[in-house]
């Protein structure tokens, strides 16, 4: 047993942060939150740590979820940055790929927003490699030490993205440039485009490696602050953070790769979802997480959550391993607006500060929380265990003023249109990750968590026809709690460009073995003993002639003709086709995995003889199903036990969240003490 036996998960939202702890001896967790404060996000992590009075001196793990990055890059407070790249090619970065984001297709009176690198902060040097990496002209590196210096002492830049043509190939350029700047300019940050991205398509390469170094200074500050606070509070062992794509990575290592921290957050909840699959053999789920300013959604396939190897931020693609998540604007902070008579929610939030107007901390304009109190939903004194009473009168007149007079309807009408246009974006959100890649989203369950996810998880499985959804515990809490599972990862890749059946299998099996050597050089730089590492290959194909590549599991032995099988059935599940065509390789991959012990389910004991005792109350709804203000069966969760049983419609409170269950709907308490919503028997309705 080890001699420090808690672990802590702490996760930041956009309205609180969440705090889990584990204790590895009895299995017991406990879970509390504290208000986000995004003036200074460590002082919310350190309040939910301290309302938690968690020993830190007996804690041996701390695994962090944070947006710090992502608000970076959404709210422009990022590092001032500039590029070095190749002379002549100054303008990649700010030309892109010149084409109009899918939400402004047909706004011709769209411009883009400015860049985060203006022009006359991106400097050309001398030195060229060829497509195939060889030395056409060598690095001209006077003219690198001069133009960091012309950036730093004239444009006062923080950090220095490098990027030149075919370092994906060849990164001896870039990092003989890296060593040039460092030395001349000590403290500016340096950030190369082969350490971050080493793989094809200058644009996009740049732009990640732009990013990098956008909010390397700032996380470097806050991770830095966050450790030195913990440890002068008596913590000293080890400090994760969680990764983008799954995993986590020590704290010095995000240091040196902040951008695969970007979407740290909701990747804990979709790592909890993952083991949460393969521990209740509920291999098919879609994890539904819907927090104060955000709904994410993602698919867990066959126990393994789907994963990207390429996000968008602002605009802004990013080559780094991601869970492919779908994210609407349309969390419990959403404003509900109207645009010329029309009810809209999102994608704008009244986050922590204000908040919803029944916060009562400002807010003046209705949001998702605001309509599901005056729909009934919460319990205005019971709202986080009692300990932040609403106001359900202020939500009411601010619904009725803003959005109920305008439309000419009932207050009831119209907060009901907050929740129609909210679950209409979602199912869309639903549908683009299943039906849209050719998955019946009616084979898996929903795994609703989040402050609002149990709120809406029945209202979104009756509009799609779902057979289950389930309510995890403290599922407030889910992302920090799936955080305790987070294995050590790292992600190595290589852009390969050749036609499968002509690259020899030595040398493919060359690249990666090389590949994994790096691999797991990281994860013992991370504290991974080799006999905890399991490096797994893939290989990135497409028939030649396609633009886009789908990831294929590679085993040791490269046969390639099952490989070539196993791709054809991959495109015909996601296209509805195979081709008679040549197969293509572009990226090579390995993904280094750190085993670690898992927490353990904790099964909870059953209620023995007899039926649930009756509802301790009641109190007037919205039901979804009947359209119409019903009486709702009231429970406390903690009062429900395995084996119980409630028809619908009910609701069930557990002060951090309440899952709502509508009419025609029935729920029973698994083995664990997680509720599972289905419809309820021809009879029950």
């Amino acid at each position: 047993m080890s001699e420090k036996p808690l672990r802590l998960a702490v996760d930041i939202g956009g309205t609180f942060v969440d705090a889990i702890e584990l204790d590895t001896a009895t299995g017991e967790v406990r879970f509390r939150k504290a208000a986000t404060t995004p003036r200074n996000p460590a002082a919310g992590v350190l309040d939910a740590v301290a309302a938690l009075d968690t020993p830190l001196e007996r804690t041996g793990l701390f695994t962090h979820g944070t947006t710090l990055g992502l608000n970076a890059v959404l709210e422009r407070r990022g590092a001032r940055v500039g590029i070095i790249t190749n002379e002549g090619f100054r303008d990649i970065f700010l030309v892109g790929r010149a084409n109009v984001p899918d939400a402004h297709m047909y706004d011709f009176t769209y411009a883009r927003p400015a860049p985060i690198v203006r022009r006359h902060r991106i400097a050309g040097v001398e030195g060229r490699l060829d497509y195939r990496g060889a030395v056409m002209e060598e690095l001209d590196e006077s003219g690198v030490v001069d133009a960091a210096r012309r950036l730093v002492d004239e444009h006062e830049v923080e950090a220095i993205a490098v990027c030149f043509l075919f370092s994906f190939i060849d990164p001896s350029h870039e990092r003989r440039a890296q060593a040039l700047i460092r030395e001349a300019c000590p403290e500016t940050k340096v950030s190369i485009s082969s350490d971050i991205a080493r793989e094809h398509r200058e644009y996009e390469r740049t732009s990640t490696t732009v990013l990098d170094a956008y909010i390397r200074p700032i996380f470097e500050r806050y991770v830095d602050d966050l450790e030195a606070s913990l440890r002068e509070r008596g913590f000293d062992g080890r400090f994760l953070v969680m990764r983008s794509g799954g995993g986590a990575m020590t704290a010095g290592a995000a240091r040196l790769s902040p951008t695969n921290t970007v979407l740290s957050g909701p990747a804990g909840g979709i790592t909890g979802g993952a083991f949460l699959a393969r521990a209740l053999d509920r291999r098919e789920l879609i994890t539904f997480d819907v927090g104060g300013t955000s709904l994410d959604v993602c698919t867990i396939e066959d126990g393994r959550a789907t994963t990207a190897f390429e996000a968008t931020l602002e605009n802004h693609p990013l080559l780094v391993p991601v869970y492919d998540i779908r994210t609407i604007g349309a969390g419990g902070g959403s404003i509900a607006w109207l645009d010329a008579g029309l009810l809209n929610v999102g994608p704008e939030s009244a986050g922590a500060e204000p908040g919803p107007i029944c916060y009562r901390r400002g807010g003046t304009l209705p949001t998702v929380t605001d309509a599901c109190l005056a729909l009934g939903y919460i319990d205005p004194g019971g709202f986080l265990g009692g300990s932040m009473p609403l106001d359900r009168e202020a939500a009411c007149e601010g619904i009725r003023n803003t959005l109920a007079e305008p439309m000419s309807v009932t207050l009831e009408a119209a907060a009901a249109g907050v929740l129609d246009v909210l679950m209409a974006r979602t199912v869309g959100a639903v549908r683009r990750i299943t039906v849209e890649r050719g998955r019946d989203p009616r084979e898996s369950a929903l795994l609703a968590f989040g402050g609002a996810g149990p709120m809406f998880a029945a209202m979104c499985g009756h509009e799609m026809d779902l057979e289950e959804m389930i309510v995890p515990n403290a599922p407030s809490g889910f992302s920090a709690w799936g955080m305790l599972s987070a294995e050590v990862v790292d992600d190595c890749s290589r852009t390969h460009i050749s036609l499968l059946d002509e690259l020899p299998p030595a040398e493919l099996a060359s690249i990666f073995e090389e590949l994994e050597r790096d691999a797991a050089a990281s994860l013992r730089r991370q504290g991974v003993s080799d006999g905890r590492a399991v490096l797994l290959r893939q290989l990135e194909l497409r028939y030649l002639g396609q633009e886009h590549a789908i990831p294929v599991d590679v085993g040791r032995t490269l046969d390639i003709a099952a490989i070539v099988r196993a791709f054809g059935d991959g495109h015909e599940a996601r296209y509805g086709h195979r081709m008679d065509a040549r197969v293509q390789v572009l990226n090579i991959r390995i993904r280094a995995v750190g085993e670690a012990e898992e927490p353990m389910l904790r099964e909870l004991p059953p209620r023995g003889a007899g039926p649930c005792a009756p509802a301790p109350g009641s109190r007037r709804a919205w039901c979804f199903t009947t359209r119409r203000m019903s009486r709702f069966s009231t429970w406390r969760r903690q009062d429900l036990a395995p084996g119980d049983t409630i028809a619908g419609p009910a609701l069930i409170d557990e002060g951090t969240s309440v899952t709502v269950m509508h009419t025609g709907q029935r729920l029973r308490v698994d083995r664990y003490g997680h509720l599972v919503i289905a419809m309820a028997e021809q009879g029950e309705r």
